[in-house]
């Protein structure tokens, strides 16, 4: 089997095959160069947010579904780049792309007014490209390091992601403040820059052989046959399943019912934004703590048992007297989902050959990131109609059953030693 293209590898795979994740170099400059991505990502949503405010609800809606619409749209597609091409080559060009659109919008907005039809242009574009990045980013900790760690990768990246979260709105709060949301779209444009030197300097393992990807092969075949192959799976079937159930039933509750229900308790700005931290926090310390602990032996049976005590505290949020057990019960539902999360992530990325990783990263990326932003106007209209609690509770069956889903099917999966 063929390759349309080759990617620099390092030859020394051996050499470092018995190297933890958090000592390998190659390892840590993917994650400063992700830890720097993903801090400009924020930074870029919190500025274009603001500058779309400016003409009102209707353009921030616009604006911001102009950006979402082609990330979902696109997101398939990009997992068969980053397998056509290799996701080392996709990543670096789709981040030096978003680096380009994101300087040149901060270049436009010096010298005019933040216009909607710019800022549609940009979201378009910036959408596009990062339907590229996510599936070729996502994709790249199996070529890094060797199996064994890829637990340990999985927990330092999402408490990496954690890190971004809190530092990003701050960054760019100041930023927007000081110099307008030119200052915020500079700031999220060097951030991608100063990602490009780690990720030229990061090597990639070889691929076996007889796993590498069919160059001769057309996209849509190559995309068919991705999907056709996560269907198939022992492990990626139920899995995705799993990872689409619980999030899809986190989602609604998570993002929208958590803001109507501060604004229904009088929790105000404040309350809301200490429970938000509490999700982030949770989720911080699950993934630092597989970071340290680096191997799990039976991942399925954790990720799914950790599921329904997820879903309990989901639905007891809606309840709890005050804001300061909100906040409690927030930190219980980002531990326990988040630990499922960093499982999940590492037992997806054990399982799957590495020819099919960029389409499976990208079948997993639209289950996380495309699908659930749907739920968003139902429950909307759901909490109008029935109120709060019950959405919550429902929300926390649907989470339950994805726990009931890998206990069923993922109890034997675990990560290898």
């Amino acid at each position: 089997m063929g390759v349309t293209a080759t990617e620099p590898r390092t030859t020394a795979t051996t050499r470092t095959a018995g190297k933890p994740a958090h000592r390998d170099g190659n390892v840590l400059r993917w994650l400063a160069a992700y830890t720097a991505s993903m801090i400009g990502d924020s930074v870029y949503f919190v500025a274009l947010s603001w500058a779309a405010a400016r003409g009102g609800a209707t353009q921030t809606g616009l604006v911001l579904a102009a950006g979402a619409v082609p990330r979902a749209v696109l997101m398939l597609g990009g997992g068969v780049v980053a397998d056509r091409f290799g996701p080392r080559r996709v990543v670096i060009g789709s981040d030096a792309a978003r680096c380009v659109v994101i300087l040149a919008l901060a270049g436009a907005l010096l010298v005019s007014a933040p216009a909607a039809w710019l800022l549609v242009v940009a979201a378009l574009l910036f959408g596009v490209v990062d339907a590229l990045f996510l599936p070729s980013v996502g994709a790249l900790p199996p070529r890094l390091t060797v199996p064994g760690e890829l637990a340990r990768v999985q927990g330092m990246r999402g408490f990496a992601q954690r890190v971004a979260t809190v530092t990003a709105a701050p960054a760019a709060g100041a930023a927007v403040a000081l110099g307008g949301p030119a200052a915020g779209f500079a700031v999220a444009g060097a951030l991608f820059a100063a990602s490009l030197p780690l990720l030229l300097a990061v090597k990639v393992r070889d691929l076996p052989a007889d796993d590498r990807a069919d160059g001769a092969e057309s996209a849509r075949r190559q995309l068919l046959s991705g999907l056709r192959y996560v269907r198939g799976h022992r492990v990626l079937a139920p899995l995705m399943v799993v990872i689409a159930v619980t999030e899809m039933g986190f989602s609604g509750p998570g993002n929208v019912g958590i803001v109507l229900l501060a604004d229904e308790r009088g929790w105000g700005a404040a309350g809301m934004g200490w429970v938000v931290s509490g999700f982030g926090a949770g989720a911080g310390l699950a993934a630092l703590g597989v970071a340290v602990r680096g191997r799990v032996r039976r991942a399925g049976a954790v990720l799914s048992w950790t599921a329904l005590p997820g879903a309990a505290a989901l639905a007891a949020l809606a309840y709890v007297p005050s804001a300061a057990w909100a906040v409690l019960a927030a930190l219980l539902v980002g531990a326990l989902l988040g630990l499922g999360g960093a499982l999940g992530g590492a037992l997806l990325q054990t399982v799957t050959e590495p020819a099919y990783m960029g389409r499976v990263m990208s079948v997993a990326g639209l289950l996380t990131l495309g699908v659930p932003p749907l739920c968003y106007p139902l429950a909307g209209v759901a909490i109008g109609t029935w109120g709060v609690g019950p959405v919550f509770v429902a929300g926390a069956v649907v989470t339950g059953m994805g726990g009931l889903v890998g206990l069923g099917w993922l109890r034997a999966a675990g990560l290898p030693r």
